[in-house]
């Protein structure tokens, strides 16, 4: 379908105007531009499908995924938001992992919270689990600058 305005090039941007009669109109990138039309077409149709694709393949292996003890499936556990057993945290661990990192934002680990009305030695022995932790993790990711940043903030913690 060629540009209704230019006549020349492909018409890639479609656009349907809904106030008062419906209009359809069928630009190129060009035109769309011209006529205040921002497009935004960073990311190739063929990333998208290939994407959408994994997805589907993963999801399928997923919904093929059920318990041993209990005969939980991962699919049913989706549908109802409950476990069947304890064994269900191993037998779908991959994904069970990637919702609890969804989550969280990112976490896989529970570290807790401090009550607001924590005292201050609290707060600091919180603080204190809590930079060892990310110590830990940037030793074994080998992020060594960011490890002795933590380990200089831990020793000043501890030494107030």
């Amino acid at each position: 379908m060629l540009c209704q305005r230019c006549k020349k090039s492909g018409a890639t941007v479609h656009v349907t105007d809904l106030v008062g009669e419906p209009k359809e109109l069928h630009l190129c990138e060009e035109c769309a531009e011209e006529e205040g039309i921002r497009v935004k077409s960073s990311v190739p149709i063929n990333t998208i499908l290939e994407d959408f694709i994994k997805h589907q393949v993963a999801s399928q292996e997923m919904s093929d995924l059920t318990c041993p003890e209990c005969g939980t499936s991962f699919l049913t556990f989706r549908q109802q938001g409950v476990l069947g057993c304890p064994h269900d945290y191993e037998a779908f661990d991959k994904p069970l992992t990637s919702l609890i990192a969804q989550a969280h934002e990112g976490a896989t680990r529970h570290v807790g919270k401090v009550p607001n009305k924590a005292s201050s030695t609290q707060k600091k022995q919180h603080l204190v689990i809590k930079l060892r932790h990310q110590l830990q993790e940037a030793v074994e990711q080998e992020k060594y600058e960011e490890a002795a940043k933590l380990r200089d903030q831990l020793k000043e913690l501890e030494d107030k």
